[in-house]
């Protein structure tokens, strides 16, 4: 079975890498170009679209694997195989229109939503279950709060990656950290069908970021940034529900790097009394610009958070094999606590929105001078 794991990560890989050029010549043939302005990083003209090749090499490496699979999938595992591939296609659609014709974010959102009911409706696919904190039982949903929250899950992490993908190479490389830590979960809990679904989807995205990792030869586009926010948002929450020992927290530990940037997008947005689809200057890449880190400084820096995400969901997810929820507890106020403060140090949410440092500085202050009088 190793085989064929390796296999199918070299040929997504190959046929990424061969694919990838052609997709190239195809944008630019129909204008499917990236144009610089104020508050893009990039000077000249690029073309996107490449996300086209990842959905190409995935699918095709897909039907290439498949027979030589030796493992029967049951019936909910062909049906979640066959939801991504549905709402995926819908998805890369609505992309690569975006990619030629720019869509307006409203359209953006319900092709979104459409492709998510297709999840819901079309294959029967929801979160029917959710983690009690502390204790090892779950509580099963009603399809009224089910539905609604899978087809939440599923449009916000496929807004989040596109939220994040500002770099050379940024996009695709978090996504390929937080698949390549599925995988990883994957193989340690014997989930045959996620393992094989990430390390195919892994593979696609490394033979794409030969061509994406800075400087660019092609710019992956909506159709890349939304296919894999689809496919994340798919495999992290939908892909372990059998496994019992897993908590409601891991998924979001997996893609904490676009989930928390988008996070501060919501509320530097709401402070700044702007729409919460209009674009900025504010995101984590680029505030590390401002700070000084050049292009491949600021993706590597980005990488190592995902990577620190990545850790910390494998961690989590073998500490709940042992019960020790608390410990988890404790690791993730932690965690929450350096995410709060290093967004105030970049700036965030905006260079005079800092509470936290300003309460620290407060209570420092004041330490300060009570010491002083004692001596």
């Amino acid at each position: 079975m190793l085989m064929i794991y390796i296999a199918g990560f070299i040929v997504c890989m190959g046929l990424a890498l061969c694919l990838t050029p052609l997709v190239k010549q195809f944008a630019i043939k129909i204008g499917a170009t990236d144009v610089p302005n104020a508050r893009k990083v990039h000077t000249k003209i690029m073309p996107r679209l490449g996300g086209l090749g990842i959905f190409l090499a995935f699918v095709l490496g897909l039907l290439a694997v498949s027979p030589f699979i030796p493992y029967d999938f049951s019936a909910r595992e062909l049906d979640f195989v066959q939801a991504l591939l549905s709402g995926g296609g819908l998805i890369v659609l609505l992309g690569a229109l975006d990619d030629r014709f720019e869509l307006s974010a409203k359209v953006k959102l319900l092709g979104q939503i459409a492709a998510a009911c297709i999840v819901v409706f079309g294959f029967d696919i929801t979160v029917d279950f959710v983690n009690i904190p502390f204790n090892n039982s779950y509580s099963s949903l009603e399809s009224w709060v089910a539905i609604p929250l899978t087809i939440f899950w599923i449009v916000g992490v496929t807004n989040a990656v596109n939220l994040i993908d500002g770099l050379d190479g940024l996009a695709a490389g978090v996504s390929g950290i937080a698949i390549a830590t599925m995988a990883t979960m994957a193989f340690i809990m014997g989930n045959v069908m996620v393992a094989m679904l990430c390390l195919l989807l892994l593979g696609s995205i490394v033979g794409f970021l030969f061509f994406n990792f800075h400087p660019a030869k092609i710019f992956m586009g909506d159709t890349g940034s939304l296919f894999l926010g689809f496919c994340l948002g798919m495999l992290a929450l939908l892909g372990f529900k059998q496994i019992a020992v897993v908590s409601f927290i891991t998924p979001l530990l997996i893609i904490g790097v676009p989930l928390s940037d988008t996070f501060f997008a919501i509320v530097r947005r709401k402070l700044q009394k702007k729409p919460i689809f209009a674009p900025d200057k504010g995101h984590l890449h680029h505030c590390l610009r401002e700070l000084g880190f050049s292009h491949r400084q600021t993706v590597l820096i980005i990488y190592g958070i995902a990577a620190f995400f990545g850790v910390l969901a494998v961690i989590q997810s073998s500490s709940a094999l042992y019960e020790a929820n608390w410990v988890t507890f404790v690791v993730i106020c932690i965690m929450l606590f350096f995410l709060q403060i290093g967004a105030e140090v970049i700036g965030l949410v905006g260079q005079t929105k800092k509470p936290l440092l300003s309460f620290l500085s407060r209570v420092f202050m004041k330490v300060s001078p009570e010491k002083g009088s004692k001596s």
